[in-house]
């Protein structure tokens, strides 16, 4: 599979040390930021929930956690959604509203980190700002409309759509209407999420508001497991996760007309599709090693005899050479299905080739002497640049493992 032909190597900046102590120094202070004290937010639950019929898996009313902007933030606002996973089975399904991402009985107050925190040395460009983290228990990225027996005899509540409409409704309420600068984010489900709802969400605002979309290690890819290898079962697992919710959870709503009319809908659920009926300005932050799918759809547990994979898939480093290439496959099919946002007018992209997973939550990987670094920008540097139009353009693209050093073990995965 061919690669892009404007690939670029990473600009190596001040940190390139030839002393490892001196490296070491570095990494110890990126860490201790990255542990700061956060900012404890506190949960807020959905007005009139269940009259609305916007309530979690259980039946419970949806939550966020919402931290007032202050000064030259005041009129500005950064809606995240939060990610975690998929279910696509009554079973799966079952089991999710018994816990935090399908029942807010289970939610507690939130820590705000890396692109939430409102430390300003951490967060130079949002830290002032309306921070809104919308809590995830609908199991299908905040887009599904239906509802189901358990085998309990209870109703399963597949309302993620309206969640998020009703949400954002009460945000609007709150301020978000009147908003000059909007961000809708999102890490992981959530980071698909963004982009499912960043027409809508753009278009909620006069067009005079700059009102981007900025989806994190949302880019899930539909590739079999692994199956340039011989040892590895080759089994769609992504695509089996999406068609299980598409069709489970009824999200046919949110999806592209224009997808629809040509393609299969579980198709036009994957970010390859989604991203070509975008109108809103997008920045596509993603690890073309992105760990998680490393882990959950290259490599999933059962796809491989033995050990032969177990220690690679848990870290890199481990990874033999041919394991490597098995993964460098991956990338290009990454690298493939973002070549569309190249030539897309105000689009950013910053895909890194560190084996980690969600970038913007984290201090460490946001802003820290550990954070990667693409085109002598920072994660935090990048999108401030993109979103502010400091630069001509953001657009990224990281060459192959294990080119750029600045790729830390310290970041999350």
């Amino acid at each position: 599979m061919a690669t892009s032909s404007k690939l670029r190597s990473p600009v190596l900046p001040r940190r390139r040390l030839a002393e490892p102590f001196l490296l070491l120094l570095l990494l110890l202070a990126a860490v201790a930021s990255s542990t700061a004290a956060a900012d404890v937010v506190e949960l807020t639950l959905l007005t009139g929930a269940q009259e609305k019929g916007a309530v979690c898996l259980d039946g419970s009313p949806p939550g966020y956690h919402l931290q007032r902007g202050f000064g030259s933030g005041e009129h500005s606002w950064l809606v995240f959604l939060e990610g975690g996973a998929w279910c696509n089975s009554i079973e799966s399904c079952s089991r999710r509203k018994m816990g935090v991402y399908g029942s807010s009985k289970f939610m507690k107050a939130a820590e705000f980190n890396g692109i939430l925190s409102n430390d300003k040395q951490l967060n130079s460009d949002f830290y002032n700002w309306n921070k809104v983290a919308i809590r995830y228990c609908d199991g299908a990225s905040f887009s599904g409309d239906a509802e189901a027996q358990d085998k309990d005899g209870s109703t399963l509540h597949f309302r993620g759509l309206r969640i998020w409409k009703a949400v954002v409704d009460e945000l609007m309420g709150k301020g978000l209407a009147t908003a000059k600068q909007a961000i809708l984010s999102g890490c992981s489900a959530g980071g698909l999420a963004a982009l499912l709802h960043c027409n809508d969400f753009h278009a909620r605002f006069p067009k005079e508001v700059s009102a981007k979309c900025l989806p994190d290690a949302g880019f899930f890819l539909d590739i079999a497991s692994l199956c340039s290898s011989e040892d590895l079962s080759g089994e769609r697992h992504m695509w089996s996760v999406f068609n299980g919710t598409v069709h489970l959870q009824n999200v046919r709503e949110v999806l592209p007309k224009d997808c629809l009319a040509k393609k299969d809908p579980t198709e036009c659920f994957f970010p390859a599709e989604l991203v070509k009926s975008i109108t809103a300005p997008t920045l596509i932050l993603n690890s073309a090693y992105d760990s998680w799918q490393i882990r959950n759809v290259l490599a999933p547990d059962g796809s491989f005899p033995g050990q032969s994979w177990s220690s690679c898939k848990t870290d890199i480093r481990n990874c033999s050479s041919t394991q490597i290439q098995v993964f460098n496959g991956f990338r290009n099919k990454f690298v493939n299905d973002v070549e569309i946002v190249k030539d897309k007018k105000n689009w950013g992209l910053f895909i890194d080739s560190c084996f980690t997973h969600c970038q913007t939550p984290f201090n460490i990987s946001w802003s820290s002497q550990a954070s990667p670094v693409l085109g002598n920008k920072t994660v935090a540097e990048a999108v401030g640049d993109w979103y502010f139009e400091r630069s001509y353009e953001v657009k990224e693209i990281d060459c192959e493992y294990p080119c750029n050093p600045t790729c830390s073990s310290q970041l999350p995965t």
